[in-house]
């Protein structure tokens, strides 16, 4: 499983992460929540090793990975896949080579192996036989779910999704919550979500967590998070403009 203990992550004089303590179990799906530029996405950044956190520990299957060199944070990471926010496809490439652009650094993977795994991930996430599209004539929907074809060809432990539905119109995104379901349930995945999207937070989760001001404040089931009383997390999940949580303390990363 994951575990983040006491992390501290700073970028100049703004202190975005400041004790986070987390787990995740396997095979679960957590989402993480709370407002823009509270951290979600940095946080996720340091699971993964994508950031250097300033203090504290990130365990992933019992090695810390925040004191590893480069090339053992490379092998902690091939457990890893990756949905960044925008799909993050490469324009030049095709759908196909986009896909399997990781997979072309691994060891003993045939090319014929390779357009396997390509064609498989596409057809997971319904989107049969278009390899040879470039990622401009897909819709923005098409392209998150590329991103994901992508992030699943490594046969990863564990997938990270950073706002995997954010720009999609309702019915889309709803096609995302349910490919995260299937995942999980096809391919045995654990998942970490960040998202502020609660509908889409209470269908795919097992588990919620809040983090706010730099600490997770709340950690529950959707039926907990839904019906907790810290006035805190009933302003956000309610999407209310008056409580606790003030427009002042919102910055952008």
């Amino acid at each position: 499983m994951i575990k983040v203990s006491e992390l501290h992550k700073s970028f100049r004089k703004n202190h975005v992460l400041r004790g986070v303590n987390l787990e995740v179990i396997d095979a679960e799906t957590l989402t993480i929540i709370g407002g823009s530029g509270s951290g979600k996405s940095v946080l996720l950044k340091n699971i993964i090793g994508l950031l250097k956190p300033d203090s504290g520990k990130i365990f992933v299957d019992d090695r810390d990975i925040t004191v590893l060199d480069e090339k053992g944070l490379m092998e902690v990471q091939k457990k890893f896949g990756y949905l960044f926010q925008g799909a993050a496809l490469f324009d030049s490439l095709t759908v196909g080579e986009n896909v399997a652009f990781g997979l072309k650094n691994m060891e003993n993977v045939s090319d014929a192996e390779i357009k396997q795994r390509v064609r498989d991930c596409l057809a997971v996430v319904g989107l049969k036989g278009i390899e040879n599209l470039k990622p401009s004539e897909l819709s923005g929907g098409m392209r998150k779910r590329v991103g994901l074809a992508r992030a699943i060809a490594y046969k990863p432990k564990y997938v990270l999704y950073d706002e995997p539905t954010t720009g999609l119109d309702p019915i889309m995104a709803d096609v995302i919550n349910d490919l995260i379901i299937h995942l999980k349930e096809e391919l045995k995945v654990t998942s970490i979500v960040v998202t502020h999207d609660m509908k889409s937070a209470y269908k795919i989760s097992d588990r919620i967590a809040m983090l706010y001001q730099g600490k997770i404040l709340a950690t529950g089931t959707p039926d907990e998070i839904k019906n907790s009383k810290d006035e805190t997390v009933h302003q956000f999940i309610e999407g209310l403009s008056h409580g606790p949580i003030t427009l002042d303390l919102e910055k952008t990363f």
